[in-house]
């Protein structure tokens, strides 16, 4: 017996019973809120029965300002080991319902451990994060908890994927670990991230702004770009978050997942494509169209689909295997690049290049947005960041271009010059420095002055010799000249060959990505 008259068996009754407890206490007020628990929430993400809890009866010490009364075993944070579709995961889980899921010394080296376990055993790690920020009544420790886990996570950047999922109100340092992470989903009316709150914004600045309006879901999926997908629920986050890790790699050795496909995985009316591009060349159309006439079951997970949405980014499979996909979309913004559309697509490609996912790139694109705004905002800085990662990749990159292929665009988007492996075009391409009509009004200049009436015939005449695809090919900038509904047979057999390729690069530490 102990000195409290309990046995060693009944004494771990009694803890876990305070375990369930607490849970208790915590169900009933997140469902006041029509929310889950952090408990509830890994339990609805992961296989039935798989997770493993680490850390249950860790407490913090006493002697904190103002918390010796406030001691609850976990101490707010939930970690352990589970599966997803069969695949093992690490996660932490944080409780709202303690010290509004403050992080404190003890929180912290709850969270660093399993994400000290997910990168020795090379395998995912996901945050479910509900948290007003750092514990203020433990002081430094709580800073300097968030600095450990900020370095873990860039120490495991590049190495095994990180997913970030928002409930709740995030401030402080509870958004920048998030920022850090490669996925972001929010919660659409029930998701917050913000450095700091509407009250301190208004006192600081004036400003008089909800919570909404400063850091809800749809303004950072669709505004900052901060988050990447948004959830219409918690249960949509967590079919989100398994559908984005079904399509990545465990670490950065592993190959991606590969699903076995038969002859049903060929999508449907691929025969469209041939007539898909319109005749006038300033016509828009879908990109999505293309996509999903060409991979397997026409199934497309977008990446960001509501920002920069001038630009796609997504995953899909060819023949089985995982691949990432950027795609100009000429039906917003005619397909320019912009700031914001080149710092997306640059942050992909190098997601991809760092897990080892082939980039297959869709152009249509007439070339880098003009203005003062883009000018003033850094597009020369920003449009080298998508420059720069894809001159960095050493993953597979196949290119089809579709139709305008212009300028300083056509280089940036894979082109054989910056490493691609295989560059496709339609009949449709139209691959030079600018369009017809720009072209035409600078080398005719001074005809044009005279008679005007000459414009139309020029144009045509410039784009008969030089939009189109046949002046590349012969010069070995574009492989093969391709019909449309013959793209996925091109892709495939092009994947197949270049899937194990490999390229030596000079010794360097890191190099220097403009950012």
């Amino acid at each position: 017996m102990t000195t409290t008259g309990l046995s060693a068996n009944d004494k771990l009754r009694e803890k876990r019973d305070l375990i369930e407890k607490s849970e208790a206490s915590s169900q009933a007020k997140q469902n006041k809120k029509s929310s889950l628990t952090a408990r509830q929430r890994i339990e609805q993400l992961v296989d039935p029965g798989s997770f493993f809890e680490i850390d249950k009866y860790a407490l913090h010490q006493t002697g904190a300002f103002g918390m010796d009364e406030k001691r609850l075993l976990g101490d707010g944070v939930i970690t352990g080991q589970a599966t997803i579709d069969g695949r093992p995961v690490y996660l932490f889980s944080h409780d709202v319902t303690f010290v509004g899921g403050a992080l404190g010394e003890v929180f912290a080296r709850k969270v660093t451990k399993v994400m000290d376990l997910a990168y020795q055993a090379g395998c995912p790690i996901i945050g479910l994060n509900e948290s007003g920020g750092a514990r203020i009544q433990e002081g430094v420790k709580s800073l300097a908890g968030y600095a450990d886990i900020f370095y873990r996570n860039v120490k495991s950047s590049g190495v095994i994927p990180q997913i970030s999922v928002i409930y709740g109100a995030c401030a402080g340092g509870a958004v920048y670990s998030p920022a850090v992470t490669d996925f972001t989903v929010m919660v659409k009316d029930k998701s917050f991230m913000f450095i700091t709150g509407p009250e301190i914004v208004k006192t600081v600045t004036g400003e008089d702004v909800t919570l909404e309006q400063l850091g809800g879901a749809v303004v950072h999926n669709t505004k900052s770009g901060v988050a990447q997908l948004l959830a219409e629920d918690e249960a949509d986050s967590f079919n989100l978050t398994r559908a984005l890790l079904s399509y990545l790699p465990s670490n950065n050795l592993e190959p991606p997942p590969f699903v076995e496909v038969g002859p049903d995985a060929e999508p449907e009316d691929a025969a469209a494509l041939d007539t898909l591009i319109p005749t006038e060349s300033t016509k828009p159309y879908d990109m999505h169209e293309v996509i999903s006439r060409i991979f397997d079951f026409g199934e497309f997970f977008e990446i960001a689909p509501l920002y920069a949405t001038n630009i796609l980014t997504g995953f899909a499979r060819l023949g089985g295997h995982v691949v990432g996909i950027i795609g100009n979309q000429p039906s917003r913004l005619a397909g320019c690049l912009d700031i914001n559309a080149s710092v997306k697509a640059a942050r992909f490609v190098r997601f991809l290049d760092a897990f080892n996912i082939p980039v297959i790139t869709f152009v249509d694109v007439p070339g880098y947005l003009p203005g003062t705004a883009q000018e003033f905002g850094g597009i020369i800085r920003h449009g080298a960041k998508l420059l720069y990662a894809y001159c960095e990749a050493s993953v597979p990159k196949l290119t089809v271009i579709t139709r305008k292929a212009y300028g300083g665009a056509f280089d940036v988007l894979g082109s054989k010059n910056v490493g691609g492996d295989y560059n496709f075009s339609w009949p449709t391409g139209e691959i030079a420095v600018i369009g017809a009509e720009g072209a035409v009004n600078l080398l005719y200049r001074k005809q044009l002055q005279e008679d005007r009436s000459q414009f139309g015939d020029l144009v045509s005449k410039y784009r008969d010799q030089f939009a189109n695809p046949y002046i590349a090919a012969e010069e070995g900038y574009i492989d093969d000249v391709i019909y449309p509904s013959e793209t996925r047979k091109h892709l495939i057999a092009a994947l197949s060959i270049q899937r194990n390729k490999r390229i030596d690069r000079p010794k360097r530490k890191h190099g220097n990505i403009p950012l």
